[in-house]
């Protein structure tokens, strides 16, 4: 693998878990920190099961695109 491949691998790998970085903080972290706070009645907007439901949602989504990341970096093995 040529030093540009090598580099262009690192760079997808890292737009991946970024990409996974912010679904955590969209989908995740925010509306939790929404509910916790009652951000403009959030609490009350929302069911217990909807942002359970939506939590799983992104953490698989953030989760998947971590994993897919690693699989990328995997290909820089000598």
């Amino acid at each position: 693998m040529t030093p540009f491949e090598v580099e262009r691998t690192k760079l997808i790998a890292n737009a991946y878990d970024r990409a996974s970085t912010a679904c955590f903080t969209v989908g995740i972290a925010t509306p939790i920190a929404g509910f916790v706070y009652n951000v403009s009645g959030f609490r009350n907007t929302i069911g217990y099961g909807a942002m359970a439901l939506s939590l799983a949602g992104w953490l698989i989504v953030a989760l998947g695109l971590h994993l897919l990341a690693r699989q990328v970096l995997k290909r820089l093995r000598p």
